[in-house]
């Protein structure tokens, strides 16, 4: 069975720093671009950074770029989320997601419009003081 596992959410402080992690298990990540969604309370899920399945390629929401860092390790199966100069704002859900089909390319990173077919369950992020 194939899952995405999300993890290392929690309570920050605004100005503060979290790191997510997205695993993979009953699949390799390898040929997988990876997208982090998060949906917050009375709000539309939204589209907050991806990756192409090498890590060559990022994509990042205005909301976040140049406070939050998308990376993955490929051989540890798993995908990150640096958060840092966290705001209210960033308070949400979570989640990250894979589409089914697997790429060769190297640079290619989805839209956060399209369809994903793997999701997490999801981990929560505070940022309150």
């Amino acid at each position: 069975q194939l899952q995405l596992v999300e993890s290392g959410g929690g309570l920050v402080q605004p100005g503060g720093s979290l790191r997510l992690s997205c695993s993979a298990s009953g699949f390799t990540l390898d040929y997988y671009p990876i997208v982090w969604f998060r949906q917050a309370p009375g709000k539309e899920r939204e589209g907050v950074s991806s990756i192409s399945r090498t890590g060559g390629r990022t994509d990042y929401a205005d909301s976040v770029k140049g406070r939050f860092t998308i990376s993955r390790d490929n051989a540890k199966n798993t995908v990150y989320l640096q958060m840092n100069s966290q705001k209210p704002e960033d308070t949400a859900i979570y989640y990250c997601a894979a589409q089914s089909r697997r790429y060769e390319s190297t640079w290619y990173v989805p839209s956060f419009v399209e369809e994903y077919d793997y999701w997490g369950q999801g981990t929560q992020v505070t940022v309150s003081s």
